[in-house]
């Protein structure tokens, strides 16, 4: 079955002219700012409200303030949507990959000088002679008791008398 040539035309004309008709709005980014863009617009449109601003790009300011709502530009004979939903963190830190490196890193250094530090209190000194109090035996010719004191008669060394009970 062969297809006869209109058709085939009226086929790559019907996709030429689909992306010329149904071309949505734009956002571009610069600068910081937001803006949405349009081809041929002659109105804007703000969740239904019309915005006062008759040109074909629309400014929604800074992305910091995050803009958002229902957005439409309106020409003559037809009417594009677009919905805005732009999230910024104002506080946030932005994180690549030689932020993540560095604080790996720093994080690895800090452990070593602790564990380095832990090690030096720890070890005992090799620098530093014995003590004599260290190699005294406390009993002496390697006796199983050590030898009580003469006896005194101070005040606590002998056992007082009991007391009777009553």
């Amino acid at each position: 079955m062969k297809i006869p040539k209109h058709v085939i035309g009226v086929i790559i004309l019907s996709f030429l002219f689909k992306d010329a008709v149904s071309e949505e709005p734009e956002i571009k980014l610069s600068g910081g700012k937001v803006t949405l863009y349009c081809k041929d617009a002659v109105t804007w449109f703000k969740d239904g409200k019309e915005v006062l601003y008759n040109k074909t790009d629309l400014d929604l300011g800074s992305e910091t303030d995050d803009p958002r709502g229902m957005y439409e530009c309106q020409d003559r004979s037809t009417k594009k949507h677009l919905q805005v939903y732009y999230r910024m963190c104002q506080s946030c830190i932005e994180f690549n990959t030689a932020t993540i490196s560095g604080l790996v890193i720093a994080d690895v250094i800090a452990t070593v000088l602790i564990a380095f530090a832990v090690y030096c209190v720890t070890s005992p000194d090799k620098g530093r002679s014995s003590q004599a109090s260290d190699k005294q035996t406390l009993i002496r010719n390697e006796q199983l008791y050590q030898p009580l004191r003469d006896r005194d008669n101070s005040e606590y060394s002998h056992l007082s008398t009991a007391r009777p009970r009553k």
